[in-house]
């Protein structure tokens, strides 16, 4: 008789924030896949929960604390059930996080989630619980580069924390100080991706204009960005996210003569007046940005740029508000992500005065949003008629039967019922354009590797 086969237990990861925490989340469950979890298809069959948490914004932290509050009663009902936090959070609270949730087994930080898997058996094999959050050193695993969202698109970090103090941020404090990864194991990651069938790269670091400064003989993101364009298979190149005070001219001539390197830059501007980026700690300009501004539209042909704003912080006035509000118009973002202020623990923006009221920071939002709308409404409408390279993604959120994809700039285009395939490049025309979406046909076949 044929002994029966175990079944194999069930991990579910659920990730907030940036797609650093979401890579580093494909990074742990290639992990645990190689010691027998399976991935499961909801929390509810899960035999393993893990948290992948985000500590930019309180919203973010309320969601996790909610979930993990919900979790008593079944953890109480199954205590076999294994919970664990990782990331931003996890690192901002530490050991605190242990005695506030009685039902999570382990926490690990930001440069710590390698140890997941292993804590996670041993904590299953003792009993204790368990935390893992130094940030002294770093070394990047070797992932396993098949497990990952999307197969025509992988996401490599570059580099992990960063040096800078904005007066707002919290990343600093969580993820440590700046970390490089040396360009053989990058371009050595990199190639398994395309190997793999990602098409498209993206690079990934908190502040990624500044990778190198760590490293021996400090090459810079442009030679690396020559690097990673001669790897066969890359056919899309993009990198998030620079600063303003670090773009350099160097980075921009790369994007203009690289033809594998997307012409879109993400460079945060986070607000439009000087006095509100003095107590932003930036480093920069309302003018100096919209110099560099100017400067990537010369260097790159066709570029289009997006940006984080910031509304309501403190101390921000009605004229202060106005001159974030004008800025918009005066770049013109392809793209810009809108946040309300909020407040986080360890930073110097915690300390200061005049909280701008919840009411008004709602307001001034919807007014940046509206302007942002304006705009984003008039570059794509002058995009009708032109042709776009689509790399489609799979199905719209919107209308499932169409077929979505991104533009080289980087603009969400919807395909015909019937046409495209995940992972498959199509030259189409634009024939209309909604809020934020371009509606194209397409003009021929897939799309040859570019040169």
């Amino acid at each position: 008789m044929t002994p029966a086969v175990p079944p194999r237990r069930r991990a579910w990861i659920e990730a907030f924030g940036c797609q650093m925490n979401l890579l580093d989340g494909e990074a742990a469950a290639g992990d645990l896949r190689a010691r027998g979890w399976a991935p499961a298809a909801s929390p509810e069959e899960a035999d393993l929960l893990v948290f992948n948490t985000c500590s930019v914004r309180q919203h973010a932290e309320d969601r996790v604390w909610s979930r993990l509050g919900a979790l008593a009663d079944r953890k109480r009902r199954d205590p076999a059930l294994l919970v664990a936090v990782m990331g931003c959070m996890a690192q901002r609270e530490g050991e605190a996080l242990l005695r506030r949730a009685p039902a999570v087994d382990v926490v690990v930080g930001t440069r710590r989630y390698g140890d997941l898997a292993r804590l996670l058996e041993e904590a299953e094999a003792t009993g204790r619980r368990l935390a893992s959050l130094s940030t002294d050193g770093f070394h990047e695993a070797v992932r396993d580069v098949a497990v990952r969202a999307e197969r025509h698109r992988g996401w490599v970090s570059v580099m992990r924390g960063c040096c800078h103090r904005c007066s707002f941020c919290v990343v600093p404090a969580v993820r440590g100080p700046q970390y490089d990864r040396d360009a053989a194991s990058i371009l050595e990651e990199v190639r398994r991706l395309a190997d793999d069938g990602a098409a498209e790269i993206f690079l990934l670091g908190q502040n990624i204009n500044t990778w190198g400064r760590t490293l021996p003989g400090r090459p810079t993101l442009d030679s690396l960005l020559r690097e990673v364009h001669d790897v066969p298979g890359a056919r899309r190149i993009r990198f998030l996210t620079s600063n303003p005070m670090d773009l350099e001219a160097g980075l921009l001539d790369a994007m203009g003569s690289l033809p594998r390197v997307m012409p879109y830059l993400h460079f945060p501007a986070q607000h439009g007046n000087d006095a509100v980026l003095r107590r932003m700690h930036r480093g920069y300009t309302r003018a100096r940005y919209l110099d560099l501004a100017a400067e990537a539209r010369r260097r790159v042909p066709g570029v289009e740029l997006a940006s984080d704003l910031i509304v309501g912080f403190p101390g921000e006035t009605e004229e202060e508000f106005a001159d974030l509000l004008s800025l918009v118009e005066e770049a013109r973002w392809t793209m810009a992500f809108v946040f309300k202020y909020s407040a986080r623990p360890g930073t110097a923006a915690a300390d200061l005065p005049d909280p701008v009221p919840e009411e008004v920071k709602s307001r001034r939002h919807a007014a940046v949003m509206a302007a942002q709308a304006r705009v984003e409404r008039g570059i794509l409408a002058a995009r009708v008629g032109t042709e776009v390279e689509v790399l489609v993604d799979g199905p719209s959120a919107r209308v499932p039967l169409r077929m979505a994809g991104r533009t080289e700039h980087h603009q969400l285009a919807v395909l015909p019922p019937g046409v495209g395939a995940p992972g498959g490049f199509l030259r189409a025309r634009v024939v209309s354009s909604s809020a934020r979406v371009l509606h194209v046909e397409p003009v021929g076949a897939a799309v040859p590797a570019r040169a």
